[in-house]
């Protein structure tokens, strides 16, 4: 390789890494709402302005969730791999925390541009 290659294919990296970070720091914002569903259905909606603590018994098994100060974290739950307990908190729109073995997802909804899914 030609001294000419390396400098254009560092170019085009970081030409492609500064588009990367510019789409995904414009693509999300706070969100207004935690929506959850159990299983395919909604199950219950939270305001992101009230910091609370939830505890979900539903058929045989326990989540235990908190939202505080606008920031969603898993802080319990007795499925057997605890990845939804290990999972970062989540704070922007369509981010998720799911716990597969409970079939129960938490998403941020309700920004300011509410997006719909083309089905």
């Amino acid at each position: 390789m030609k001294k000419g290659d390396i400098i254009l294919i560092c170019v085009i990296l970081c030409l492609g890494l500064a588009g990367f970070f510019l789409v995904r720091s414009m693509n999300h914002e706070d969100g207004g709402t935690l929506t959850v569903t159990v299983d395919g259905q909604v199950y219950e909606t939270y305001d992101l302005d009230e910091d609370q603590e939830v505890s979900l018994d539903v058929d045989g098994w326990h989540n235990h969730f908190q939202i505080k100060d606008g920031v969603v974290s898993m802080t319990e739950a007795d499925c057997p791999d605890q990845y939804c307990v290990k999972h970062s908190a989540i704070t922007k729109v369509n981010e998720t925390i799911i716990c597969l073995p409970h079939k129960m997802v938490l998403e941020i909804t309700g920004g300011s541009q509410e997006r719909d899914i083309d089905g």
